[in-house]
């Protein structure tokens, strides 16, 4: 079934927590483990500007359904940063402009170099490369419907646990956009079919790895994935379903290296 870009588009709004009683993070107070998580959330949703950024330099902006996608994609992640960033302003945490600029000049020539790096090895690859930017931002996005699920039942809390299941149900939007296209691309191309398969086993790593400290994505991988019964298989049979990717196991792997058991 073909993704409605149009409906995606008319249907796109803030995340809605006005109904919720925020009052009730004063009775009922999140834990540090959870804080450490969420900010470390809000970092990464504040960040996609960044990564629209990087893949504005890439052929994918040529394929105007996906260049609609990723304008409104932006504006419902920077809504979700917006709403972690008042559950932590409740604890005491506030996230403004000068810290989240301060983390992006941190990362310094690697920020910078990141734009003319992708644009020249995505171009190189040609249209191919758009099937390697849809199975990532697949996994990405597939990855954070999981972490935003976990930590709510985790917490079972009055505000948050809601506010995290609405933030889950819009990412799974983004869910069915990246997968039907990057299937579709994959379907069409046995290159693409293994330059996607090469890149996502030797590159993908977990959203946010790079960007932040990698003690905050060990605890924060940790932390939400790391429990019997886990979703690191059922993540890794996603994308064993898409065309040319079976037996990939990039979740595992990924999650390995950082010392997360499957």
């Amino acid at each position: 079934m073909a993704f409605d870009i149009d409906q995606f588009a008319e249907t796109s709004v803030p995340v809605k927590y006005e109904d919720l009683d925020f009052d009730t993070f004063d009775s009922q107070p999140l834990d540090d483990q959870t804080l450490r998580s969420l900010r470390y959330m809000c970092d990464v949703e504040y960040h996609t500007s960044c990564f629209l950024r990087d893949l504005l330099v890439t052929p994918s902006h040529r394929e105007e359904e996906t260049g609609g996608f990723m304008t409104m994609w932006n504006r419902e992640e920077f809504w979700h940063g917006e709403a972690l960033a008042m559950v932590l302003a409740k604890h005491g945490i506030v996230v403004d402009y000068d810290e989240i600029k301060a983390k992006r000049v941190k990362l310094g020539w690697k920020a910078a170099l990141g734009p003319m790096k992708q644009s020249a090895l995505s171009n190189l690859a040609g249209t191919d490369f758009v099937a390697v930017h849809m199975t990532w931002g697949a996994a990405n996005e597939l990855s954070a419907v999981a972490a935003y699920r976990r930590l709510s039942a985790m917490t079972d809390h009055p505000a948050l646990s809601p506010l995290l299941k609405r933030i889950a149900q819009q990412e799974t939007r983004h869910v069915a956009f990246y997968t039907t296209n990057a299937r579709t691309h994959l379907e069409n191309s046995e290159a693409a079919q293994k330059l996607t398969r090469l890149i996502m086993s030797k590159v993908w790593k977990p959203v946010g790895s790079g960007m932040m400290d990698e003690s905050e994505v060990k605890h924060v991988m940790n932390h939400l994935f790391a429990y019997k019964g886990g979703e690191l298989d059922k993540l890794d049979k996603r994308v064993q379903k898409m065309p040319g990717l079976d037996r990939l196991t990039i979740f595992k792997n990924a999650f390995a290296r950082l010392g997360v058991p499957a």
